[in-house]
């Protein structure tokens, strides 16, 4: 049987604006193909669109989708300040508009999106979904679900490292002064949001060589992280949904990813016997994105 010819495609600069700040995307269209249907990405916690996304977008681009893939307000080459500000109410408030913003394309197929969330984003496709009962399908990967059970998995130790710089923070808001930075990432021995074996390198292994970003965001998420439990959520999901967990995730409970997708009428699980940061790369990324494009191409294919 003769392969498929991966389609080439367009890649568009296509900004919109959240809250009245500017967030940078890039629209992926497939040549050849009339009103595709969407996949819209966003990275997951402190990350900007380049750590290692252009290689999913650009494999669903040739397998005909179009991929709108952009970045929150505050990070990447998006507007706003303080930069790399992480936190799941304006994140969610970015993915609306994100979703608005696609609808008013021309060029695709508005009835037919999917969201693709990464980690702290595979949990804010989830909640997205289950408040827009249009959206098509989602694909979670390695998805954060529940703070409770990731507080858990990080330990009583990081909880006494975290709530000083918590505190220094909020004591900074209050005082209308700029933000108290921690670590994104950092090695066992340094606090840091993700200070776990395999998350300093395998978080590094994205970033771009080029890339100007920084190892670091305001410490104020370590106030608002314990409220976020997409988990709550999954029931609430209409549309059918791919949830991928790494079996050896040590910042992310498998077993409770396991039961968010459970949760989803229409969920599908798979697992993946790597780590947190595995699927980006590799062997196990072309596994995972070839399940993701089946996944996305049978559930978008127009009725």
């Amino acid at each position: 049987m003769k392969k498929n010819t991966p389609h080439s495609f367009l890649k568009i600069p296509s900004d919109f604006t959240s809250k009245n700040t500017r967030c940078s995307g890039e629209l992926y269209l497939p040549e050849g193909i009339i009103n595709p249907p969407v996949v819209i990405m966003a990275h997951g916690f402190g990350a900007e669109k380049a750590f290692g996304l252009p290689a999913y977008a650009e494999t669903f681009a040739g397998a005909g989708l179009a991929v709108f893939l952009f970045d929150y307000r505050c990070f990447g080459t998006s507007d706003g300040g303080p930069r790399n500000y992480v936190d799941q109410g304006r994140h969610l408030q970015d993915w609306k508009a994100a979703i608005e913003h696609v609808r008013s394309i021309a060029d695709v197929n508005t009835q037919k999106i999917a969201l693709w969330g990464s980690s702290f984003s595979g949990g804010h496709v989830i909640v997205t979904a289950a408040r827009d009962h249009k959206i098509s399908a989602i694909v979670a990967q390695v998805p954060f679900v529940d703070s409770i059970s990731t507080t858990f998995k990080l330990g009583g130790k990081f909880l006494l490292q975290a709530a000083p710089h918590a505190i220094r923070d909020l004591s900074r808001i209050i005082t209308f002064r700029s933000p108290h930075y921690v670590k994104i990432i950092g090695k066992p021995d340094e606090f840091a949001i993700m200070n776990t074996p395999e998350s300093y390198a395998g978080y590094s292994s994205l970033i771009p060589k080029n890339s100007t970003w920084e190892n670091k965001c305001p410490a104020r998420i370590l106030l608002r992280f314990g409220l976020y439990r997409p988990i709550a959520s999954a029931h609430k999901v209409q549309c059918p949904a791919l949830i991928m967990l790494g079996q050896k995730d040590s910042l992310i409970n498998a077993a409770v990813v396991e039961k968010t997708a459970k949760k989803i009428p229409n969920g599908q699980l798979v697992k993946y016997p790597f780590g947190h940061f595995d699927i980006y790369t590799g062997s196990a990324f072309k596994k995972a994105v070839k399940r993701q494009t089946e996944f996305l191409l049978t559930h978008l294919r127009p009725e």
